[in-house]
């Protein structure tokens, strides 16, 4: 019996041991096949997909979030909002309504660059499938899908600034081609939903769309643009009991409609053969909203590194990363290849040189802005004043006037301390490139020497007067096109047979308005934002296929008020339009009877001092002054309505100034 036992024992023991053994085997298979499992996940997933995956669970909760939104009844998101914030003041066409305001002027919307939407009608291969589908505007889909073939077909043709072969890409029509930019970002929709609150429908507005990538006059040339405009205006004036249309221009498209105003009046071929008291008889006001009637210095950098504040920024946090060829588009090669097609960039380049914008040692605006400043709600329908920033004139002098320094000590030094090579006279280009690998996209910097790109870093300081020979050197294509189209002088003598050239009409400073003292012309812009007005640049280091010029994000002005951030000087005005250009000509060159305004047409300034959103429930903000929020500013939309319905500038008391653009005006020597 205990060896019966003994061996029972020994059995069962050797049982649990194959048992147990069999049970390791299994265990290690397992162990085996989830390292090959997690190995195989490993090698499969990558940081590119974590990406993927979360920009996409961001839009898909920004578009759940907007249907949400587009979908619950109106009265909640107001109700929560003043459960908030307080109550809403009632929106400008619902308050003018009730004083019992209503129809009386037209109004003729003209949009500015970037803004209006553009669709194709016939395409290469590659954009099949996109026939009057928006190519810009909407919600920029062929632009994540097929990159190239959307750079290639919004580009121009590099020599005649037209349609390439091929490819027709023409605006939207009607008013849906700039009341939206994107599904939720407003242009001109608050604006013509107020109007429509008092009465206004299409019958009664008009959106002037045009393709803004096209120099002025060419928009003529290939889509018989403006004689459109100027059917259209006569037919809103002779079916509305010959009331004259007020007129609302916003950015770019207060340069184009001054051109518009020359070329309507004068005679065909050149212009539209209306005489010289068609804008007298059709127009009772002309409404500027950020109007650069100067030019921007943002366009400068734009044109010579496809930089601006952001960018350089955006440049700074992923150093090469822009640069690189990131899902088949080499992003800054591309967009400078693309937007130097565009000719109407041209336009906004600084016009009036040194007197207009200061020289090396100087500039109308020195000093007196206080760039960290924070500005309060004081917008008012009412006349406040001038100069509520005249207590600044403490503050460390900054030298505008030097829109483009290499270097941050350049900058700041006195002009006798600098040292400079003329790169026009001692530089000759073209004997060895910097770029000379093949690239897959061709910009005009690939065809300069080592030689020259150093002798533009060395020629160190760049001024209004000097920015244009700084971009017929760096690109002279391009230049030599725009130099056919523009012009950015001032005129000696505006009776001058060559001024009749329409080259000259969309400079305010090389002609002259319309005969129709009658006429009203406001200049509507917000102020109190840090606005791009000088640069510190940098030369980097030579690479395959690069743009050798950089803004200098690492120079900073040292101090929480300092005007200079980032590589970008800052003065007054709406982000985008500096107070100078945007006031300058109705605060002094067209004021009163001068020769850039023979007949007295009344101009006044609109500022709109800038006050943010409270909390993100505002929205972009009702008293906003950025260049495109504007226009959902409630005061902005109050002036614009009362115009339209009859008021003049006296119903709207004048001139309402909170910035110190009289001053500044008075240190311009500018022959009136």
């Amino acid at each position: 019996m205990p060896l019966l036992r003994r061996r029972k024992v020994t059995d069962s023991s050797k049982s649990t041991n194959s048992e147990s053994t069999i049970d390791k085997q299994d265990d290690k298979k397992n162990q085996s096949k989830r390292f090959r499992r997690e190995s195989y996940s490993s090698e499969k997933w990558s940081c590119w997909d974590s990406c993927c995956w979360f920009i996409g669970f961001i839009c898909s909760m920004w578009w759940f979030l907007l249907f949400l939104y587009n979908t619950m009844p109106a009265s909640i998101p107001q109700y929560v909002t003043e459960a908030i914030t307080g109550h809403l003041p009632d929106p400008p066409g619902v308050k003018l309504r009730k004083e019992g305001l209503t129809v009386n002027h037209p109004v003729v919307f003209v949009p500015g660059i970037v803004t209006g939407g553009l669709e194709l009608w016939e395409g290469h291969q590659c954009a099949d499938g996109l026939f009057r589908k928006r190519l810009w505007g909407g919600s920029f889909g062929e632009l994540y899908k097929r990159p190239l073939c959307w750079a290639e077909h919004m580009s121009l043709d590099n020599e005649t600034g037209l349609d390439p072969p091929g490819i027709r890409v023409r605006p939207v029509s009607g008013l849906v081609a700039a009341d939206y930019f994107a599904a939720g970002y407003f242009v001109w929709a608050v604006l013509i939903a107020n109007l429509a609150q008092i009465g206004y429908e299409e019958k009664t507005m008009y959106m002037a769309a045009y393709d803004w990538r096209l120099s002025f006059q060419n928009t003529e040339v290939r889509d018989q643009t403006l004689s459109r405009i100027k059917s259209n205006i006569e037919l809103m004036v002779a079916t509305n009991g010959g009331k004259k249309v007020v007129v609302i221009p916003h950015s770019m498209g207060v340069l184009y409609f001054l051109h518009f105003m020359k070329w309507v009046e004068a005679p065909a071929p050149m212009g539209g053969g209306g005489g010289s008291d068609w804008c007298a008889k059709h127009i009772k006001a002309v409404m500027n909203i950020g109007a650069p009637f100067l030019g921007v210095p943002k366009s400068v950098s734009g044109l010579f590194s496809i930089e601006a504040r952001d960018i350089a920024i955006a440049r700074a946090f992923a150093p090469g990363f822009l640069d690189k060829d990131v899902f088949g588009l080499q992003t800054f090669q591309h967009l400078m290849r693309m937007t130097r097609t565009w000719d109407s960039t041209m336009s906004m380049i600084p016009k009036g040189g040194d007197t207009i914008w200061g020289g090396l040692d100087w500039s109308p605006e020195g000093g007196s802005f206080k760039c960290s400043a924070k500005k309060l709600k004081k917008n008012s329908t009412h006349n406040t004043g001038q100069n509520a920033n005249s207590n600044l004139d403490d503050m460390k002098s900054v030298n505008y006037g030097r829109i483009i320094s290499f270097g941050k000590d350049v900058a700041e030094a006195h002009s006798s301390k600098i040292e400079r090579v003329d790169f026009r006279q001692d530089t000759v280009k073209g004997d060895k490139l910097a770029n000379s690998s093949n690239c897959d996209i061709w910009i005009e910097y690939h065809e300069m020497d080592n030689d020259s790109i150093k002798a533009v870093a060395d020629y160190k300081v760049y001024t209004a007067g000097s920015i244009l020979d700084l971009l017929h050197f760096v690109a002279p294509k391009l230049m030599a096109r725009g130099g056919a189209h523009f012009s950015y002088g001032i005129a000696d003598n505006l009776d001058d047979p060559k001024y009749e050239h329409f080259k000259y009409w969309s400079n305010p400073l090389e002609t002259k308005l319309p005969n129709a003292p009658d006429m009203e012309i406001y200049s509507m812009y917000g102020v109190g934002i840090p606005t791009e007005r000088a640069y510190v640049y940098k030369l980097i280091t030579a690479v395959d296929c690069y743009i050798p010029f950089q803004i200098d994000t690492s120079s900073e002005g040292g101090s929480e008020d300092s005007c200079l951030k980032g590589g970008v000087f800052s003065a007054d005005g709406d982000e985008t339009v500096p107070v100078l250009s945007a006031g300058f000509m109705c605060a002094k060159g067209w004021r009163g009877k001068t020769r850039f305004n023979p007949s007295g047409i009344r101009t006044y300034i609109r500022e709109y001092n800038h006050a943010p959103p409270a909390n993100l429930l505002e929205g972009r903000g009702t008293q906003s002054g950025a260049h495109v929020d504007i226009m959902g500013n409630f005061a902005l939309i109050e002036d614009i309505i009362r115009v339209a319905a009859g008021a003049t500038s006296e119903d709207l008391g004048g001139d309402r100034v909170y910035s110190d653009i009289f001053k500044w005006s008075d240190r311009i020597n500018l022959q009136l």
